[in-house]
């Protein structure tokens, strides 16, 4: 199924909490997904439409020291394994590059084996920072240069 990637508006954003479950599973992770994101950083919060829906988003940003952020991202349950998370990391490196961006980040638990493989996979260094998100939060943060080459 043909998938199109372009900038989240508002209606997308609900869509997706809507949905939650679909990208998540059991884990509630509503708080995490800020309207002002997409409000303020269109450009670089991106959603993967097709005809059955939003198969799966990205929502990061640029910060002022050329660090492409990527907040969140997911796939919906129908579409893992299809390269689409990789297709969202390559349409947000570009976005961000647009924006000045010269490296990516981002940050997950220790405990999601999953994200830090996938994370890895992409080329990123992983390290774990204790206290990253509060004292006795350990958290996996990733680091890598741009361009984002896709092998």
């Amino acid at each position: 199924m043909d998938t199109d990637i372009a900038p989240a508006g508002v209606a997308d954003f609900h869509r997706v909490l809507a949905d939650h479950p679909r990208y998540w599973g059991e884990r509630d992770l509503r708080s995490l997904h800020l309207l002002a994101l997409v409000q303020e950083f269109g450009s670089t919060c991106l959603v993967a439409r097709a005809e059955d829906g939003i198969r799966g988003y990205v929502f990061g940003f640029v910060t002022p020291d050329g660090t492409g952020y990527v907040h969140l991202i997911a796939t919906r349950d129908d579409a893992r394994g299809t390269g689409l998370g990789r297709q969202l990391y390559t349409a947000f490196a570009e976005a961000a590059e647009r924006h000045g961006a010269q490296r990516l980040k981002a940050v997950t638990s220790v405990g999601n084996t999953g994200s830090i493989a996938f994370h890895r996979s992409l080329g990123f260094e992983a390290e774990v920072v204790d206290d990253y998100d509060g004292h006795g939060r350990a958290m996996a943060v990733f680091h890598r240069d741009l361009p984002l080459d896709m092998p």
